[in-house]
């Protein structure tokens, strides 16, 4: 890990871009998730930055820091102009027993979520991923979708205590994630109805939706009033909005044109240079939605 002080000497571009006037805040946030793009962490800030992106999304990088170096984080992103929007609540959730479709690892669960709600405090992030975990073969349909629900019910009381939001997660199975349990916003929709807390919501993943069902526009339109964070890419490939067979103009409309007040978060691999990528493909979506 480098310091603040050492990145910014480091880094050529950096004294030019800190004259740059602020993101204007905007009804819908621009957000990117840090996975996705290539180099350090502080180099995917900057990168970001560049872009001209208001906000960050994180999965589990914050598990290896040390209170410190979450505070030296937190310091750089906000010396960028960049928020960080969201980190995971089960960082580890495909290699520890931590699933909510079993309830007999809820224990470990709500464990998990707590520290990790205590992280996002320190971080100041406002919101935390949460994963259903794989299907457990040999169980019914029904007998784990019981045990999701009251583990999402569970886990919401501690985000109400600790004043964040837990947003639940669908992956599609048939591409990227074979054998995760909640595999559809269809599926996500019928959970947060299930479970009416308001203080678990959905990610609704465009790409992951268009892969699995299908028919994205319409289930976006029942899903909006428990959309907090909407992911964007391509399908097929998972690369740039533009590059495949959704017509993104059109659904950033139909998200505007729903009232949305959240995030959209660029979670595709990017095809060439990727601050060029980022800024064509923000741009777009802030054309289609102004």
């Amino acid at each position: 890990m480098i310091d603040r002080r050492a990145f910014i000497a480091s880094s050529a571009s950096f004294a030019a871009f800190a004259q740059q006037p602020v993101t204007p805040v905007a009804a819908i946030t621009s957000s990117v998730m840090l996975w996705t793009l290539k180099g350090s962490f502080e180099e995917k800030l900057e990168a970001a930055a560049r872009a001209g992106i208001q906000s960050v999304e994180l999965v589990g990088e914050h598990a290896a820091w040390t209170p410190a170096e979450m505070d030296r984080m937190k310091r750089l992103a906000r010396s960028l102009k960049l928020g960080m929007d969201t980190i995971s609540s089960t960082p580890f959730w495909s290699r520890m027993p931590i699933s909510m479709v079993d309830p007999s690892q809820r224990g470990n669960l709500l464990k998990e979520v707590a520290k990790n709600l205590d992280a996002a405090a320190r971080l100041d992030v406002p919101m935390l991923l949460l994963m259903s975990g794989n299907a457990i073969p040999g169980r019914t349909y029904e007998e784990q979708w019981a045990s999701l629900v009251e583990s999402a019910k569970r886990c919401g009381d501690l985000a109400a205590k600790a004043k964040r939001i837990l947003i639940v997660e669908p992956l599609n199975t048939k591409v990227n994630h074979k054998g995760y349990f909640l595999d559809s916003c269809v599926a996500g929709l019928r959970l947060m109805k299930e479970v009416n807390h308001p203080h678990v919501r959905l990610l609704f993943d465009l790409y992951h939706e268009q892969v699995q069902v299908g028919d994205v526009t319409r289930t976006l339109r029942e899903a909006m009033p428990f959309v907090k964070v909407f992911h964007i890419a391509d399908n097929p490939g998972r690369n740039d909005p533009g590059t495949g067979e959704m017509n993104y103009p059109f659904l950033y409309k139909e998200i505007r044109k729903a009232g949305y007040t959240g995030y959209l978060t660029m979670e595709y691999l990017p095809l060439g240079d990727q601050v060029k990528s980022l800024i064509a493909a923000v741009d777009s979506m802030r054309k289609a939605i102004a």
